[in-house]
C-alpha cells in the first residue's frame, strides 16, 4: 500500500508539473514580508512514507504565485472519547520531515505556517474533532494534546516559521479557556512570531481566548447554496453577503484581524452545499469548483478586515477525475493563480470599539 502512494505521488508531482507548463499558468512568487496579505495554501504532510520529500509539491504551490503554506500535521485519537493522542504510523510525518518542510518553503521564498490536527482513528457517523469529549477527563486530554504540540511549537522556532496555529476546529473543548491560555502561554515561551487559533465557521462566538492570541483564525466553509445543485454566480455573489458581514463583525468586536485558515472545495457537484464534507460521493464537478473559488476571491478582494487565507488542500493525486478537495491538475489550479495575482485593499484596522 505504502508503495502504491509514492508511486502515486510521484506520478502526481510529474502530472501536476506538466498541467501547469502547458497552460502557461506557473509564475513566480512575488516578494514578500511580515506585512503582505497571504495568499496561502495548506500543505498537508499526509505520504504513507513518514520521510517522504514534499519539496516538489511546495515548488508547485510557489509556481502558483502563492505567498505563504500552511504546513498540516496530523495526530490521531482513537475514538471522540479518548485521550491518546500520538502520530499515527502511514499517516503522521516525522518531525524531521516537518522541519525539512517548513525550510523548503522558506527556500521557495514563501512564508511558512504550521498547524497540528487532532483526527480520530474510529469515526461514528457524526464524528470529528469538534466534538471530542473525553472520557478521563479534560486534564488528561490537554496534557495529551500539549505533548503533540509543543513539540512542533520548537520545530516552528528553529524554522524561522511565521505562523503557528494553537488548534484546529476543537469546538467542544474550546470554552474550556482555563486549559488553553497555559497551554498558550507555554507556545509562546517556544514560538515567538504570530499565535492564532482555527475556529470552525459557525464557532467565533465560542472561543473566549482569542485576547491571548495575535489574530483570529476561521475557517471559511460556509454553505453556499441550499441543495446539492449547483448554483449561479449571482447566487454565489449573494450568499457570500452575510459571511463577510459575519467576518468584518468579528474582526471589529474582537480587535485583531481574521485570517481565513481554510477555505476549499472538492470538486463536487455538492461542494457548494456542504463545504466541509469529506465523505461524500457526489459526481466529479471540476468547473464548480474552479467557480466556488472565483465566488470566494471576489468577495474578499472587498474584504479589508481579512489578512489573507489559505486554500485547503493541495496535498493529492488531483487531476480530472479526482473528486477530492486539491486543486491539482484542476482548472480550480488555474483560478487561484489568477485569485493569487489580483490586488487587495489596504488591510483594515482592526479596532475594538469597547
Amino acid at each position: 500500500m505504502r508503495a502504491a502512494v509514492l508511486v502515486m505521488l510521484v506520478s502526481a508531482t510529474v502530472l501536476g508539473g506538466a498541467l501547469g507548463a502547458a497552460r502557461g499558468t506557473w509564475r513566480a512568487t512575488p516578494p514578500v514580508d511580515d506585512e503582505t496579505f497571504v495568499r496561502g495554501v495548506a500543505l498537508g504532510l499526509f505520504a504513507t512514507d513518514p520521510e517522504w520529500d514534499y519539496g516538489p509539491l511546495v515548488e508547485e504551490i510557489r509556481a502558483r504565485g502563492a505567498t505563504d503554506v500552511l504546513v498540516v500535521v496530523n495526530a490521531y485519537q482513537s475514538n471522540r472519547f479518548a485521550s491518546d493522542i500520538a502520530p499515527r504510523p502511514g499517516h503522521s510525518p516525522s518531525e524531521a520531515t516537518v522541519a525539512r518542510t517548513l525550510s523548503e518553503v522558506k527556500r521557495a521564498g514563501m512564508r511558512a505556517a504550521l498547524m497540528p490536527v487532532v483526527r480520530l482513528q474510529t469515526r461514528g457517523p457524526h464524528d470529528w474533532r469538534g466534538v471530542i469529549a473525553p472520557a478521563d477527563g479534560l486534564d488528561a486530554w490537554f496534557e495529551s494534546y500539549r505533548r503533540f504540540v509543543l513539540p512542533l511549537a520548537r520545530i516552528a522556532e528553529d524554522a524561522g516559521t511565521q505562523r503557528f496555529v494553537v488548534g484546529s476546529e476543537l469546538g467542544s473543548l474550546e470554552r474550556y479557556e482555563e486549559h488553553w491560555r497555559p497551554l498558550i502561554s507555554e507556545v509562546r515561551q517556544r514560538f515567538s512570531r504570530t499565535l492564532t487559533y482555527s475556529a470552525n465557521w459557525d464557532r467565533s462566538r465560542s472561543v473566549e481566548f482569542w485576547d491571548a492570541l495575535d489574530e483570529v483564525g476561521l475557517t471559511a466553509y460556509f454553505p453556499l447554496a441550499t441543495d446539492g445543485e449547483p448554483p449561479s454566480d449571482d447566487t454565489l455573489a449573494r450568499a457570500w453577503r452575510a459571511p463577510r458581514k459575519e467576518i468584518d463583525a468579528l474582526a471589529r468586536r474582537v480587535g485583531k484581524p481574521v485570517l481565513i485558515t481554510e477555505v476549499g472545495y472538492a470538486s463536487q457537484r455538492s461542494a457548494a452545499y456542504h463545504p466541509w464534507d469529506d465523505t461524500s460521493v457526489a459526481g466529479v464537478d471540476l468547473r464548480l469548483q474552479q467557480r466556488l473559488y472565483r465566488g470566494f476571491c471576489d468577495a474578499f478582494a472587498q474584504t479589508p478586515s481579512v489578512a489573507g487565507y489559505y486554500v485547503w488542500n493541495w496535498f493529492g493525486f488531483g487531476g480530472p477525475r479526482d473528486a477530492g478537495f486539491t486543486p491539482r491538475g484542476k482548472p480550480a489550479a488555474n483560478e487561484l493563480a489568477k485569485c493569487f495575482a489580483r490586488p487587495r485593499p489596504a488591510r483594515a484596522h482592526a479596532g475594538n470599539p469597547s
